[in-house]
């Protein structure tokens, strides 16, 4: 029978010719990934592991199966090569060979940069090393198939019709093959097939179902190969029974009842640990999202560990699960991203909670007309639909990607990455441009993959687009729930992010090398005011939340407060002092306005719930709760911002509301802008005669400027056009072009 020893312990890691012994799973990025620069060490490093004959598991065959090594390796066993896998996500195996006394397995990892493995280019840190579990798998002679892309060997399809379950078993090997599924403990039904690959096709009677978080049953099957009279391999899978369709005027439907889609996205590292995360890590991440409320995962932007998705199988969630196939498309990478779909598909497929595959995210970045890039995503799709006959495809494409494009019609299903109100726009765009798409095209499921934005511990009364605010942050997601929960077409929304996260690349917010888009911070420690705005949004357990509670020092006489609660209704004490008493409105949120005076006790107070906050009235203000950008050429309180008066702290749109706002911003574009573009690189092309000639299509990034692009670029404010463009402008520039908007009266 098949035996399984796992062998994390007492590696030997080597790394630019030094030494240590670490134990799996491990990372060398955990430190220089995550702390900024971009100049985390992408290269090989060597893991060497020494096991004698008698610490091998019993078997007449010996595999070795690594669940997840980033993102190149080659596995060699007594110094011959066995294996070579390209992919950092996704368990593979090989066959060990001529098996001594003592062994050496030796795996050289490589994570450095190439243009034939994905992803390459994405908002979040490459992790190098063997970061999940290996293992060594004994087997006889007959065994199920250990060969096939890192897949189980059995697999489980379950149709639901007319209060009915037909179950299809089928394992894969050349044999005789005994199937039971059970039900507690207890089989229910068994059959016998042989051949290749041996099938079984059982019938349930009013199945039990996996109906989402409210139920997520789960049954068991097991197939037992038989060599003669003896069972000499065994192997078994959980899956659960349910029916699912994603209707574009309904949204989601489970098991035929209207069941929205409402949840975030999920990135897995860790401080100091990066990716190499234990059995707890899974754990707590699981429990903080369904105490948030949520019934969907999209599990970004590659496969996760086998154990997540048990527990979000155990746990009803509906998951979105995708390849790493991200940002650029490399026409080098075809093979890549085709054997990173096999492996995802046949590994992942018995998971009741995955209900649609990922082709892509955001791969339009430089461009959605590449014919390379087209024909890769109808590849994909055909494939996925090969290997899968239930569940459909789906993409996550990106705003600047116009609707009518063709890669938008190759994915049976569709979402978009927006960030409106945060990367330009406005929050109130969702909702237009959402009603646009889906009356455009009617027939087609529509959601939203991503949208958020960042927020630390800055604090503000007056919180706007770009200040890294914790009450921004919560703003905006209150904004989006308002209009998320107006249409419920949409197939599923996925906040961006559950969690903030490593990407070293970056430099924003006061910390750099991370995206705060998370509901909750990279430790896990903290939730922030937005985690708490979905939880009494979603959540069936009784909420009540005072925002802002690490915003404590004020200096206006009368302060908002905001509290968050799914009660019928909310009354806040001010020093034991009633401020107001509140019915709940369509969503749970709850404005009281505050006097300032000294220092002040909150109290809110809901059912049998009860929450406390302080604020205190100050002079001026705590500039603990103001970002300070590193490196920034101009800081906050060197910008004037006259009462009524614009400012470059102002949104571009904002200021063209009023004519003299329009000829101040021709002024800065004539006098500012233009020269400084032509300093930079030329947009001449040669034409046929060889001769130079300038494009007459304007474009960004390889996208023709359209609708969608202008509003966005309403939302910028002028400083952070000024910072976006990056080194071109001075202080002096700056502030000169702030006197300028001073003068300019804002509308009324």
């Amino acid at each position: 029978m098949r035996t399984i020893k796992l062998i994390n312990d007492n590696w030997i890691f080597t790394k630019k010719g030094e030494s240590t012994n670490v134990n799996l799973p491990h990372t060398w990025n955990g430190v220089d990934g995550q702390d900024g620069g971009n100049d985390y060490y992408r290269g090989t490093c060597i893991y060497e592991k020494e096991i004698s004959a008698d610490e091998m598991p019993n078997g007449d065959e010996i595999y070795i199966q690594l669940d997840g090594v980033n993102s190149s390796s080659t596995v060699y066993f007594n110094g011959r090569k066995i294996a070579q896998h390209h992919g950092g996500y996704s368990t593979f195996r090989a066959r060990l060979e001529d098996v001594k006394e003592n062994n050496t397995i030796k795996v050289e990892v490589d994570n450095s940069p190439n243009d034939t493995v994905y992803p390459q280019v994405a908002d979040f840190t490459f992790y190098g090393g063997i970061y999940r579990d290996v293992k060594l798998i004994g087997v006889a002679k007959k065994h199920f198939d250990l060969d096939y892309y890192g897949a189980p060997g059995i697999m489980v399809t379950p149709i639901v019709k007319d209060g009915k379950a037909e179950i299809t078993v089928q394992a894969f090997c050349d044999a005789k093959v005994l199937f039971e599924i059970t039900d507690g403990g207890n089989v229910i039904c068994s059959s016998e097939a042989e051949g290749k690959n041996p099938a079984a096709i059982f019938t349930l009677d009013n199945p039990h179902l996996w109906d989402g978080v409210k139920d997520p049953y789960l049954y068991s099957a097991s197939a037992k190969l038989v060599d003669g009279e003896n069972t000499v391999d065994e192997i078994g899978t959980r899956f659960g029974i349910r029916s699912f369709e994603i209707d574009a005027q309904k949204g989601f439907i489970l098991n035929g009842r209207e069941y929205p889609l409402r949840g975030v996205s999920r990135h897995q590292d860790r401080p100091e640990i990066g990716n190499a995360l234990l059995p707890e890590h899974h754990e707590e991440d699981i429990d903080l999202i369904c105490e948030m409320g949520a019934n969907t995962i999209r599990l970004a932007h590659y496969q996760h560990n086998q154990y997540f998705y048990d527990l979000c199988d155990e746990k009803g969630l509906i998951v979105w699960a995708e390849i790493p196939y991200i940002s650029k498309h490399m026409p080098n990478g075809r093979e890549n991203t085709k054997q990173q779909m096999t492996e995802l598909i046949c590994q992942c497929y018995n998971h009741p909670s995955i209900v649609t595959w990922g082709l892509s995210n955001e791969i339009t970045m430089n461009g959605a007309a590449d014919p390379t890039l087209i024909e890769n995503h109808k590849m994909l799709n055909d494939l996925c639909h090969s290997l899968d006959k239930t569940r459909p495809t789906t993409m996550a494409t990106v705003t600047m990607c116009g609707m009518d494009e063709e890669i938008n019609k190759i994915s049976d299903i569709l979402s978009y990455n927006h960030y409106f109100g945060w990367y330009g726009g406005n929050v109130s765009m969702y909702g237009p441009w959402f009603d646009e798409f889906h009356k455009k095209y009617p027939n087609k499921p529509i959601g939203i993959s991503e949208y958020g934005c960042e927020a630390l511990n800055w604090h503000t009364s007056e919180p706007a687009q770009g200040d890294y605010t914790e009450e921004y942050q919560a703003y905006y997601h209150e904004e989006l729930i308002k209009q998320i929960g107006q249409r419920p077409y949409l197939w599923a929304t996925h906040v961006w992010n559950m969690f903030d996260f490593a990407a070293d690349a970056r430099s924003e917010g006061g910390e750099n090398g991370m995206n705060h888009k998370g509901l909750v911070s990279f430790d896990r420690k903290y939730k922030k005011d937005a985690f708490y705005a979905y939880k009494a949004w979603l959540s069936d357990e009784p909420v009540l939340h005072i925002c802002s509670k690490r915003y404590i020092n004020r200096t206006e006489d009368v302060t908002k407060v905001t509290v968050y609660s799914n009660q019928d209704e909310v009354e806040l004490f001010a020093n034991g002092e009633s401020v107001g008493s509140q019915k709940k409105g369509a969503y749970p949120f709850f404005y009281f306005e505050v006097k300032n005076v000294g220092k002040t006790e909150l109290v809110a107070k809901a059912g049998n719930l009860t929450d406390n906050a302080t604020i205190n009235k100050v002079d001026t203000p705590d500039e603990s709760y103001i970002m300070k950008e590193e490196g920034a050429v101009i800081n906050w309180f060197e910008i004037d911002t006259p009462t009524g008066y614009c400012s470059v702290n102002d949104t571009i749109g904002d200021i063209m509301n009023c004519f003299m706002g329009k000829a101040a911003l021709l002024i800065v574009l004539l006098r500012y802008i233009v020269p400084s573009l032509k300093k930079g690189s030329s947009t001449d092309d040669d034409n046929s005669n060889g001769k130079k000639e300038k494009k007459k299509k304007a474009e960004v990034m390889g996208f023709s400027i359209n609708k969608t692009m202008i509003e966005l670029a309403k939302g910028f404010s002028v400083k952070r056009v000024f910072m976006m463009i990056g080194g071109q402008f001075t202080k002096e520039d700056i502030l000169n072009i702030n006197k300028l908007l001073n003068k300019v009266k804002k509308p009324r």
